[in-house]
């Protein structure tokens, strides 16, 4: 039975489809064949309203519920705009209750009124510059393109694109405040790993567009996931740095446009994307390879994470030192370095 491994894709050059949904039923408003932006609009759904409650009674200084309700002047499923005169005394001294902002009258109960606040729609956009490869009706489309592809291992659920700009020298330069300037604006930025929150709330007062990191320090997770602009992990926690392969290719393609797309769910086996585009076409990546010898492996967990290396041996069943046995393969690392690890702990580069 053949040994399938996922893939890590870090492509120089690849043809990229990416479905981008609506989570509820709205509006597509985009063609097959279309040619987009990467912040054109695809999609659109009513958003969820907010209310505010308003007391007829205290507004108008009435006590009677009944007396409150006779001085309303607005029907539920009216729509109202601020300063809209919703209720009224009569009389010398009369006292006004005016809509507060946009909405609709949404419920009217004892002498008071429920304002359905006017909101935006969500407006689902198209994340990449590419063609419309196909419409989902009421729901979303494929976005396709050509470029380099590198995939990471955490996101913080932002989009945004900017200029490449390589701060790391090395694949573990530290990024630190210092190396931060308003030079820097509408770049995305690469740095080797992230130890000080210093850096990172430097970043977004600039702001630049993106971070792109190796690895970040555990107790800065939090702050990257609350940051307005995307983060991408390239290998994960702790002081890890890019792979060499990731590295170059970052490297080679400075100045560039790049888009980030830090949104992903590990429960569907989606991971966030870097995604260069380029003037050229390219095939599309597979998501799952049998395991062969020769092939360039990415290690996924500690000691050895973020490690690239060589598949030497592929192993059907491998004795652990906890004594269960399980798939496996000896890997020869770039170092030179031979270990046998479990092939969950691996990943095809592909």
């Amino acid at each position: 039975m053949p040994m399938m491994l996922p893939t890590h894709h870090i492509l120089p050059l690849t043809h990229l489809r990416r479905l981008r949904m609506l989570t509820e039923k709205g509006r597509v408003l985009v063609r097959s064949g279309q040619t987009v932006e990467a912040t054109d609009i695809i999609a659109e759904a009513p958003a969820p309203g907010q209310h505010l409650l308003l007391d007829v009674r205290k507004a108008l200084g009435v006590q009677r519920v009944t007396d409150a309700e006779r001085l309303i002047e607005r029907r539920v499923g009216e729509q109202v705009e601020k300063g809209d005169i919703l209720a009224q005394t009569r009389g010398l001294f009369s006292r006004i209750l005016r809509a507060p902002v946009p909405g609709r009258i949404a419920a009217i109960y004892k002498g008071q009124i429920l304002l359905e606040v006017a909101s935006q729609p969500y407006r689902l956009l198209a994340g990449l510059p590419g063609r419309v490869a196909e419409v989902f009706p009421e729901r979303g489309a494929i976005v396709e393109t050509h470029g380099a592809l590198i995939q990471g291992v955490w996101g913080n659920r932002q989009s945004n694109n900017g200029v490449l700009t390589m701060l790391a020298e090395t694949p573990d330069a530290p990024l630190k405040p210092e190396v931060l300037d308003l030079t820097l604006r509408g770049s995305v930025i690469v740095g080797g790993i992230c130890y000080q929150p210093e850096a990172l709330k430097m970043a977004a007062e600039i702001p630049v567009r993106g971070i792109i990191l190796g690895s970040l320090s555990a107790p800065l997770l939090p702050l990257a996931a609350s940051l307005n602009l995307p983060v991408i992990l390239l290998e994960g926690v702790g002081q890890i740095p890019i792979n060499r392969l990731a590295f170059q290719l970052l490297n080679t393609n400075q100045k560039r446009d790049v888009y980030l797309l830090a949104t992903w769910n590990p429960r569907l086996s989606e991971k966030p994307e870097i995604v260069i585009p380029l003037p050229a076409d390219g095939k599309a990546p597979e998501e799952a390879v049998e395991i062969t010898v020769g092939q360039t492996v990415r290690l996924a967990l500690p000691p050895y994470a973020g490690n690239i290396g060589k598949v030497i041996q592929p192993h059907t069943s491998w004795l652990q030192r906890s004594g269960q046995r399980l798939p496996a393969a000896e890997i020869e690392l770039e170092n030179t370095q031979r270990v046998t690890v479990p092939l969950f702990n691996l990943e095809i580069i592909a």
